[in-house]
């Protein structure tokens, strides 16, 4: 029999193995003496997964080949339709999920250099250095330091030094500490992922719930206000959210720089307004007269501070985002400035190579695909096609740009809010004078408001997964965003373009 600790780390590296129906299968092939036997039954319950996802990726490759063959009479040429056909795929595979979204990412890559490197789909080859290079773009790199941070602190368990001091300020008026639960969520988010920064929280949060109960609207607004303030904190800064980093990367590749502070400039206001707003709506909408807070759980002393891995965090954190924040005066690029953290933080051994295989590369993966999609959708000219076709429309301009904002926020309620924005940016930037800087960022920051369901953001997935809390119980908050986000974000980034341009 395995052990409790070799079990666990087997399901650690295969999470997707830990399901209760499986767990004596899987047992049984390390295990009995007639492996063969134990493998063929967890064949047996694995294969129509295995079929369903086969089937789901063959439909969409066949919508995809006959929505192309019609797209075809309209003699774009070859190139536009064969992107054309690999956007009509990539869709249809981030909705549907048949395969994960950073392999998609990675399919992406890979159909574009062999589309446009070899002779056997077209009949010239072009260059792909534009494609592969998207693994080293800024973006990319970027988001790589900002994991590191974030590891960084939860190894130096600052998240957590964090979360005991927002207790300890704002005492135990439920409202008050509603707030800052939330305002704390949302600054850790601007430098953590949204889905750790969540996942630290809701733990946290869990022995009060249990206490208050499953009915309590307490209850519900901190599984409701965390992992929203987690997706609305993440718009104040480029590595906050992947979307920011995909909007900058699409920007930059049309010549327009944005730098860490300026984005910070539209994205803090933006995301801590909207956190405020949805506690006030909150606040209005739930009684919470009743509510009597023990948190006593929540305010245990710590055990086994290490300090100097603690001040080796917070120097590096310092440090980074300073460089970041001031790069127009000393003109270090980002990606530079973003081997800081990884080589100090391995440096002082706070980060070593087993947490370095535990970082999210598959957004890395995810964000590559997607800048590289964008790429090919402008070099190929598709994307001024599409936004040809958009502006014919009885629109003006701004009304075409709250219409990209409203298909941002609804298109990622069912799908990666990465994946709404890879296919939405790169047409965006296609838009006339100031349009084509704002509405990029605007559509950022729409896709990081999708709250309507427990699958729209992994952070809503995480509160949900508590079973403290019904997937009816995100719809009001959800439909909040749905008209509060892109309003908010229009009204900012519109004021914060014209600004940027004077």
């Amino acid at each position: 029999m395995w052990s409790k600790r070799l079990r666990g780390q087997f399901f650690d590296a295969f999470p997707i193995l830990d399901i209760p129906e499986l767990g004596s299968d899987i047992q049984h092939v390390f295990t009995d003496n007639d492996s063969r036997a134990a493998t063929s039954r967890l064949y047996k319950r694995l294969k129509p997964n295995w079929l369903f996802n086969t089937s789901t990726f063959t439909g969409n490759l066949t919508i995809a080949l006959a929505v192309t063959y019609f797209f075809r009479q309209l003699c774009y040429g070859d190139a536009v339709d064969y992107v054309f056909l690999l956007s009509v795929l990539a869709i249809g595979l981030w909705i549907t999920e048949a395969i994960p979204p950073f392999a998609v990412g990675i399919f992406l890559i890979a159909m574009l250099v062999f589309g446009f490197g070899t002779d056997f789909i077209l009949d010239h080859s072009r260059p792909v250095e534009m494609y592969i290079g998207t693994w080293t773009s800024n973006v990319v790199w970027l988001l790589l330091g900002g994991f590191f941070l974030a590891e960084g602190m939860r190894q130096a368990e600052l998240d957590r030094a964090l979360f005991r001091f927002t207790v300890k300020r704002f005492g135990e008026h439920p409202q008050r500490l509603l707030l800052g639960l939330m305002m704390t969520t949302a600054f850790a988010s601007m430098v953590m992922s949204n889905t750790a920064t969540t996942a630290m929280m809701i733990s946290s949060v869990l022995p009060l719930v249990r206490v208050l109960g499953k009915d309590s609207p307490y209850s519900k607004a901190l599984l409701t206000g965390i992992p929203a303030a987690a997706s609305l904190g993440g718009i104040g800064t480029i590595i906050g959210s992947t979307p920011n980093a995909i909007a900058v990367g699409a920007l930059m590749e049309q010549g327009i720089h944005i730098t860490f502070i300026e984005w910070m400039m539209v994205g803090v206001p933006t995301g801590l307004l909207l956190v405020w707003l949805f506690w006030k709506f909150m606040v209005r909408r739930m009684d919470f007269s009743a509510v009597v807070l023990d948190l006593s759980a929540l305010t245990r002393p710590e055990e086994n501070k290490d300090v100097a891995k603690r001040r080796a965090v917070i120097f590096t954190l310092v440090a980074t985002i300073a460089l970041w924040a001031t790069e127009p005066l000393h003109g270090i690029p980002v990606a530079a400035t973003s081997a800081v953290p990884i080589v100090l933080l391995t440096l002082t051994q706070v980060i070593t190579a087993e947490h370095v295989r535990r970082l999210p590369w598959d957004t890395l993966m995810l964000v590559a695909g997607g800048l590289a999609l964008g790429i090919a959708l402008v070099d190929v000219g598709l994307a001024d096609i599409v936004m040809a076709k958009v502006n014919a429309l009885p629109l003006a301009v701004v009304g075409i740009a709250i219409m990209f904002s409203l298909v941002a926020v609804l298109l990622s309620n069912v799908m990666s809010n990465t994946a709404a924005t890879s296919i939405l940016v790169p047409l965006a930037v296609s838009l006339p004078g100031i349009f084509g800087l704002a509405v990029p960022v605007i559509v950022a920051i729409s896709c990081s408001c999708a709250l309507l369901l427990p699958v729209s953001t992994p952070s809503n997935a995480i509160s949900y997964a508590t079973g403290f809390i019904e997937q009816r119980d995100f719809r009001q908050g959800g439909l909040f965003f749905i008209v509060m986000g892109p309003l908010f974000a229009f009204i900012g980034v519109m004021a914060w373009a014209w600004i940027r341009l004077l």
